[in-house]
């Protein structure tokens, strides 16, 4: 067996279960005509996010959907913290001079920023933006904080939310005016080469964040046109939704000096002299949350990975007249034990429901995985493991019961892998010209591949030709083009260039 998620191999799958075979994985339902619909209802029934706030663009996190948030932010924040990142809060209000001391990125904002122009009945002397990113918040202090080379390099991130004025049609998580949860980690560095090799663990640390999700991508390197204002590139993450449109859920940024020039942020060097410092930073919104819950999902609602599950285990007593207390107890037994080993279990022992509506309540919630157990199984000393992804049940004797649940959440989580890069990779198509790449895009959707002359003027005539988007060439990956000509101009191609339909 053999399926790639991002980096990820699964050659070795079978080798990590001690020789289990993995069942395959049940073929996704086609649901991308409907897939808002789902998107919406999911959201609201299990609930994880509230949209009934009376302001456009922005939404609540219900207890469910925060936990499902908090584990998602654990997974970040652990993995830039083992990388050298370390946390800070910066205020959310940037004076309107700082937020223009660099042009372009000021220019590129300008039209999304909220402002504040009053205090109480009082005009303010200076105008004060919300922040739609933090650069020019963070910078003016890196120049106070990086004196000497010593004080280099300087790793930060911060979870913030942030907010900008979305004028097209809004969507929860995906399209809002206030982004509830974005990690922003920003570097400085005494080279170029020191700067660019933190690009490179920036787009490592990022894949092995989405691997862990489960989440397929490519990497890109963004057009000029359409790279991050003030950057000298960007490499974005891009993943495909079930109605096909592509979601950028994260990015990684070269800055060079750009901004260390307008803000002055300069090190001392050995020889006394003084040299700007280079820069990074790269960015996940809550974006990469809605790709969590829409890749995995099923008509039945949620189907999650288990390190990101609220709740991994769901026990059900299957209770009979006269049973009812001493299966619940045995249920309440198994929930203790489970918790005791770190997996977050519940008992649903409500009374007023039948277990048909309580299986109901937890696949749509998405836990991965249902225990029952009922009169025969205190007799057997067993219990019923039922898979969210499957609905395949296996019987374990209840010594078994937490090993078992250990080593079902491993099948899950490989066979959720393999799902979601199978249809991935369905919808990673090639084109040789403009009329290829339409086709592909209509038919299809998802991402088209195309050979490319590597010219701006080409490269921003073919995406005004086409109802997609550039999103950029592949980084670092190894391409052949040899002897193939551009798809829209028909010059010898340099490169291979992405297309795809976005939010």
């Amino acid at each position: 067996m053999k399926a790639v998620l991002g980096t990820i191999s699964l050659d070795h799958a079978n080798e990590e279960l001690g020789g289990i075979i993995l069942p395959k994985a049940p073929e996704r339902k086609e649901w991308s005509e409907r897939y808002s619909e789902w998107f919406h209802r999911v959201i609201s029934e299990v609930p994880i996010y509230d949209t009934r706030y009376p302001v456009k663009g922005t939404g609540i996190w219900t207890p469910f959907g925060y936990k499902l948030r908090r584990a998602v932010i654990e997974t970040i924040r652990d993995m830039l913290e083992e990388t050298g990142h370390e946390e800070v809060l910066f205020p959310l209000l940037i004076p309107d001079y700082m937020l223009g001391k660099e042009g372009e990125h000021v220019k590129d904002f300008e039209d999304e920023v909220y402002w504040v122009t009053r205090g109480g009945k009082d005009p303010l002397d200076v105008k004060l933006a919300l922040r739609p990113t933090s650069e020019t918040a963070i910078y003016p202090m890196f120049q106070l904080w990086i004196n000497a080379y010593s004080d280099l390099p300087l790793k930060i991130f911060q979870i913030v939310n942030v907010f900008r004025y979305e004028t097209k049609a809004t969507k929860p998580m995906i399209r809002v005016r206030e982004v509830s949860t974005f990690k922003e980690a920003h570097t400085a560095h005494a080279s170029k080469e020191d700067a660019e090799s933190q690009v490179e663990k920036g787009v490592e640390i990022y894949s092995r964040i989405f691997e862990g999700m489960k989440i397929p991508f490519v990497k890109s390197v963004r057009p000029e046109w359409d790279k991050f204002p003030g950057a000298e590139y960007t490499v974005a993450f891009d993943t495909i939704l079930p109605d096909k449109k592509v979601l950028q859920v994260g990015t990684v940024h070269f800055l060079g000096q750009g901004f260390a020039k307008a803000f002055d942020i300069k090190y001392m060097k050995s020889d006394g002299g003084y040299e700007h410092v280079w820069q990074t930073c790269y960015g996940i919104s809550e974006r990469a949350i809605a790709a969590l819950i829409s890749l995995h999902g099923d008509d039945s609602g949620l189907v999650l990975p288990s390190a990101f599950a609220p709740v991994q285990a769901s026990i059900i007593p299957i209770v009979y007249k006269g049973k009812e207390e001493e299966v619940t107890k045995k249920c309440k037994e198994a929930d203790c034990l489970l918790k005791s080993k770190g997996i977050r279990s519940v008992v649903d022992d409500r009374k007023d429901i039948t277990p048909g509506n309580k299986y109901f309540t937890w696949e749509l919630r998405g836990a991965p995985i249902r225990i029952e157990i009922g009169p025969r199984d205190l007799e057997n000393s067993t219990a019923v493991l039922v898979r969210r992804d499957t609905l395949e049940k296996t019987t374990i004797q209840m010594e078994e019961l937490v090993e078992g649940v250990h080593k079902m959440f491993k099948e899950i989580d490989l066979a959720l892998m393999e799902r979601a890069d199978l249809w991935f990779k369905s919808k990673l198509t090639n084109a040789e010209d403009v009329e290829g790449i339409k086709s592909n895009l209509d038919k299809v959707g998802g991402i088209v591949e195309a050979p490319w002359c590597g010219a701006r003027g080409c490269g921003e005539e073919m995406e005004g030709k086409l109802d997609g988007r550039i999103l950029g060439t592949p980084y670092k990956e190894a391409h052949d083009v040899g002897g193939k000509r551009c798809a829209n101009c028909g010059r010898e191609a340099s490169t291979i260039i992405r297309i795809g339909r976005s939010y």
